[in-house]
């Protein structure tokens, strides 16, 4: 295995995951820049996998370290990393985000998955007393009362792979909505990675309509939705038919029994236009009784995915609030607001992901090789820290 550090963290990023014309430039447009933009974007990527949680410990990190040992950065201000964000061209860096997770699947990423599949769900962090920028909502007490503000956003990530990868956030402002926002970032998220990148896109109930059904059939992809009653027909009509018969299959999970229903026979509602609707219905058993159940409608048929496989599809949809949110959040200081302007914002949640990408790849994929046992996020990110410290000289006198 070789030794973990921030400058061949760099280098891997720049040769293994090709990003070295992206760090170049990182959509950089500040007029007449003194510092280049590479040593700012990196200084922010390893700062995130350092568990940096602001510009002005970024400042000090890149004057406290040598270039050498951090990767390529030379010293700057805050300042610097605010007047950045506030001119970098969001599309830069989602379109890097999206060639480093192809790039990753070219190289043999996701080979040990049998289907790649795409996450989306909403999302919501950095509270603020004051309205600052486009994309601040209001928060409300039970009385209506606005209380403060934060930062709401629909995700999208690579799940069911092993690999839990974030790509993109569609952000929604006051008198926008989760659903609105999700459509944009379908259409936008499918066209930056190409047909039969993913061969699935599993979502929460809210997204199980129509018109939502329709558009990810227009760019081509299969959707596993979870059925609530939102759908109050076909939720009704999918209890009562699978009450009254026997589970498809049984089996274990972990020390939990789960009973499989599955009928791909269920009329569509009046706005849909397929022409079959399958509904998977599961019941876990705890060993100490409790039990949980739920719904998943889908188009793909069960030659294609039998429904031990649907399930596992459908509970793909927590990776990307165990391994994004929940991370993202409490590891990477997503719910820290760095600098609160609109553009940088957006920059900082698209950086952040980039920099879990990155960190994801080297640590799950490069570093892995061998038999060893996949290291840990934190151990790696102890291991970093260590090579940044000044060796002390040895006095033989």
């Amino acid at each position: 295995m070789s030794t973990p550090s921030p400058s061949a963290l760099a280098s891997y990023a720049t040769k293994h995951l090709q990003l070295r014309s992206y760090l170049r430039d990182a959509g950089d447009g500040r007029r007449k820049p003194v510092i280049d933009a590479k040593p700012i974007v990196w200084s922010m990527l390893i700062g995130t996998v350092l568990r940096r949680s602001s510009y002005l410990s970024i400042e000090h990190m890149v004057r406290s370290c040598t270039s050498a040992s951090l990767g390529g950065s030379v010293p700057f201000s805050d300042d610097t990393l605010r007047y950045f964000c506030e001119h970098a061209n969001l599309d830069v860096t989602r379109q890097a985000l999206a060639d480093t997770v192809k790039h990753a699947k070219r190289n043999k990423a996701f080979d040990t998955a049998p289907m790649v599949g795409l996450a989306m769900d909403g999302v919501t962090s950095g509270h603020s007393v004051q309205h600052s920028c486009a994309v601040c909502r209001p928060e409300k007490s039970a009385s209506g009362e606005i209380t403060g503000y934060h930062h709401s956003g629909v995700v999208v990530s690579v799940v069911g792979t092993g690999l839990v990868l974030p790509l993109d956030v569609e952000f929604y402002g006051e008198g926008d909505s989760e659903y609105a926002a999700g459509k944009r970032l379908l259409r936008r998220i499918c066209a930056a990675l190409k047909p039969r990148f993913a061969q699935y896109l599993v979502v929460d109930g809210k997204f199980a309509t129509a018109p939502f059904l329709h558009a990810a059939d227009r760019v081509g992809i299969p959707v596993v939705a979870r059925l609530k009653e939102n759908l109050p027909t076909l939720y009704a009509e999918a209890r009562r038919r699978f009450a009254a018969s026997k589970p498809r299959v049984r089996m274990s999970e972990g020390r939990d029994e789960v009973e499989l229903w599955d009928d791909e026979a269920f009329e569509p509602w009046d706005t849909l236009s397929w022409s079959k609707v399958r509904v998977l219905g599961y019941r876990r058993t705890t060993p100490e009784g409790t039990v949980s159940e739920g719904y998943w409608l889908t188009n793909l048929p069960e030659s294609r995915v039998g429904c031990r496989t649907l399930y596992k599809l459908g509970k793909s949809r927590w990776q990307i609030e165990n391994q994004v949110f929940n991370d993202a959040k409490n590891l990477y200081n997503l719910t820290h607001i760095h600098h609160h302007e609109t553009n940088s914002v957006q920059f900082q949640w698209l950086l952040t992901f980039l920099a879990m990408t990155i960190e994801r790849l080297y640590r799950m994929r490069f570093l892995h090789r061998g038999t060893h046992p996949i290291m840990t996020a934190m151990t790696l990110c102890r291991l970093l820290i260590l090579q940044l410290q000044p060796r002390a000289s040895c006095d033989s006198s």
